[in-house]
C-alpha cells in the first residue's frame, strides 16, 4: 500500500481522522495525501472573483489541520481542488493511484443522529476505491482481529482483498470470516473462494434475514478491532448504499469499518 487519501471537511474530528491515518501509514509505510475540495458560487453583479480567496482559505485550513497533528516523519502532502469532491477524488486516483481512502463518518455535518454524513456517504457510494471509516474520536491501536462479513463466498473481482491482505501482513491479524446465509441463497454462495481460504483464521456460517443482521448477531461475541465488508449492489448495506446519509438508528459502528471495492 503506497498512497492513502484523507478527505477532510469542516468537522472538528478532522485532526483525529488525519492522526489515525498517519498512525496507520507508519505501519503500512505509505504516503498521506490530505484533500479538500471547495466550490465557488457565482453571484450576479459580483465585481471581483472570490476563487483565489476561497482557495487561499482552503489551503490555510488544510495546513492548520496538518500542523495540529503529529506527523511522525510521514510524508503528508496537501491537495486542494475547485469543484466536486467526488470527481476530484476520481481524478486524483487516476493520476496517483490511491490504495485507500481514510475518512471520518461525517465530514461536514454536526447532526449527532447521523452515522454517515452526506459527503462521506457520497464518497463511499460513488467511488470504487477501498475506504476505511474511522469513528469520531477513535484512537489508533494495533489491529489484532478483523471480522469479515459476506453473503457469498464467491470472489469475481481480482485484487479485491488487497487492502485486507495488507492489514494482515502488517499487523499479523486474525481474520474471522462470517458467511451469512440470507433468503434466496444458492449452494454456490456457500463455496468459499480460495483467496478467502488463504486468510481464514476461523469461519462462521449463520442464517439471518440480511447480512447486516448477521453481523449484529456475531459482532459482540467476536469483539473485533475492525469490521470488513464488501461494497456491492446486493448483500451488506444493500439498502444503506442507496442513499448518502445513514442514521445511527439504521447502522452504527464503533470500530474502524473497512469497505472493500466490491466482489463483482
Amino acid at each position: 500500500m503506497k498512497n492513502i487519501l484523507v478527505p477532510i471537511g469542516s468537522s472538528e474530528n478532522a485532526p483525529n481522522t488525519l492522526q489515525y491515518a498517519i498512525e496507520l501509514a507508519t505501519q503500512l509505510h505509505a504516503e498521506i495525501y490530505v484533500f479538500r475540495a471547495y466550490k465557488v458560487l457565482s453571484k450576479a453583479g459580483t465585481m471581483i472573483s472570490v476563487d483565489k480567496i476561497i482557495e487561499r482559505e482552503t489551503n490555510l485550513y488544510i495546513r492548520s489541520v496538518v500542523n495540529s497533528v503529529d506527523r511522525k516523519n510521514i510524508s503528508v502532502k496537501m491537495i486542494t481542488a475547485k469543484g466536486s469532491a467526488i470527481e476530484t477524488i476520481k481524478s486524483i486516483n487516476k493520476k496517483l493511484g490511491i490504495d485507500l481512502i481514510v475518512l471520518g463518518p461525517k465530514s461536514n455535518s454536526i447532526n449527532e443522529q447521523l452515522f454517515l454524513g452526506r459527503t462521506s456517504g457520497s464518497i463511499i457510494k460513488q467511488t470504487k476505491i477501498p475506504a476505511l471509516i474511522v469513528p469520531e474520536n477513535y484512537v489508533f491501536k494495533p489491529i489484532k482481529s478483523i471480522l469479515t462479513a459476506f453473503r457469498s463466498g464467491k470472489l469475481k473481482k481480482e485484487n479485491v482483498l488487497n487492502p485486507l491482505n495488507t492489514f494482515l501482513q502488517s499487523f499479523n491479524v486474525k481474520t474471522n470470516l462470517l458467511l451469512v446465509k440470507t433468503p434466496g441463497y444458492i449452494d454456490e454462495d456457500l463455496i468459499i473462494d480460495d483467496q478467502l481460504k488463504l486468510i481464514e483464521s476461523s469461519l462462521t456460517i449463520s442464517e439471518s434475514a440480511t447480512t447486516f443482521q448477521g453481523v449484529l448477531t456475531h459482532f459482540l461475541t467476536q469483539n473485533p478491532d475492525m469490521l470488513c465488508v464488501f461494497r456491492r449492489k446486493r448483500g451488506f448495506f444493500k439498502k444503506l448504499w442507496e442513499k448518502n446519509s445513514i442514521t445511527k438508528s439504521e447502522f452504527n459502528c464503533t470500530i474502524p469499518l473497512l469497505i472493500l471495492s466490491g466482489k463483482q
